[in-house]
C-alpha cells in the first residue's frame, strides 16, 4: 500500500484510489478530483451509504451491519462525521499525504482506515459523495476471516486515536502535533 501511495505523491498533485474489485465507477473521478484541486478539501470519499447505494449494488447484509458498526463506533471515537470508513475510493491531495506518517501504517486493508484517522488526526476536513457501486462473486477479496481482523483493526486504530487525543498514550500512527 504504502508503495503505491508514494509513487502517486511523486507523479501528481491529486491521487485517487480505487479498489481493484470493480465495485466502484470510475465516472466520480472527475468530481472527486475537482474538489480537491478547488482547494476546499485535501481528501475526498466515494461513500456506498449516502444515497443508499450498498444494499441496492448488492452489497452483502452481513457486511453492511458490520459496516454500519463500525462507523458508528469510530465517529464515536475519532469524532468525526463520516458516513463510512470503509470504502475503496478515495482521492486525495499531494500535501495531504506527504503530512500523514503512512510508514506507521499497517501492510495490511487496515491501511486504508488508518489513514483516515490520520487526517482527522491532522485536523483536516474529509469530503463525502454518493457514489454507486456493484457486487458480484469477483467483486470483493475480503473474506468473513480477514473482514473480522480487520475489523478488529479498525477498532483498535480508533481507540489509539481517542486514547492518544486524551494525552493517555503516545503512538507512531498519531504523532504529536507541534
Amino acid at each position: 500500500m504504502l508503495n503505491c501511495f508514494t509513487a502517486g505523491i511523486a507523479g501528481g498533485d491529486i491521487i485517487i484510489m480505487v479498489h481493484p474489485d470493480y465495485q466502484y465507477t470510475p465516472k466520480l473521478i472527475p468530481a472527486m478530483a475537482s474538489m480537491i484541486d478547488s482547494g476546499l478539501y485535501h481528501c475526498v470519499l466515494g461513500s456506498r451509504i449516502l444515497g443508499g447505494y450498498a444494499l441496492k449494488g448488492g452489497m452483502p447484509v452481513w457486511k453492511y451491519i458490520a459496516n454500519r458498526f463500525l462507523t458508528f463506533v469510530e465517529n464515536i471515537l475519532i469524532g468525526a462525521k463520516l458516513s463510512e470508513y470503509h470504502t475503496g475510493y478515495r482521492a486525495f491531495s499531494r500535501e495531504l499525504l506527504e503530512q500523514l506518517p503512512l510508514n506507521a501504517n499497517s501492510n495490511n486493508f487496515v491501511f486504508d482506515n488508518q489513514m483516515l484517522a490520520q487526517i482527522v488526526w491532522l485536523g483536516c476536513t474529509i469530503a463525502e459523495i454518493s457514489c454507486p457501486t456493484k457486487y458480484f462473486t469477483e467483486a470483493s477479496s475480503i473474506n468473513l476471516s480477514r473482514s473480522i481482523q480487520y475489523g478488529f483493526g479498525c477498532l483498535h486504530t480508533a481507540l489509539t486515536f481517542r486514547l492518544a487525543k486524551m494525552n493517555f498514550i503516545t503512538s507512531n500512527l498519531f504523532p504529536d502535533q507541534k
